[in-house]
């Protein structure tokens, strides 16, 4: 997974791109002219505290690790920003979220079930 790291890569994102949201995250997409996709995670303050912002980091980052390969070409520039309900929420809420926004931007195709 290569991620967005400069603040204006976000700030292009957020600009130009389609966003969708649900009750956990919202997410920014964009079409990019690299070979791969690159994804930001954004999680505010308002979430909790470090402690709680690293926890709902790692999930988002580990259920886009492991729905990576169904992401269809060309490649994207995705930010995908943490709502306040993501405190407290699963492992699995978070991954049908993001599922769920993949799918609603149409660039998700499913190789297998979620359940």
């Amino acid at each position: 997974m290569v991620s967005l790291k400069k603040n204006g890569e976000f700030k292009r994102v957020y600009s130009r791109g389609r966003s969708y949201a649900n009750k956990y995250l919202i997410m920014y997409k964009l079409a990019s002219n690299y070979k791969i996709s690159r994804v930001g995670i954004s999680v505010s303050k308002k979430v909790g505290n470090s402690v709680v912002r690293s926890r709902v980091t790692r999930l988002i980052r580990e259920s886009y690790r492991l729905n990576e390969g169904d992401i269809t070409y060309p490649s994207w520039d995705i930010v995908i920003i943490a709502r306040n309900s993501t405190n407290g929420a699963s492992y699995h809420e978070i991954e049908m979220a993001l599922v769920q926004l993949l799918k609603q931007h149409k660039i998700f195709q499913a190789n297998k079930k979620i359940c």
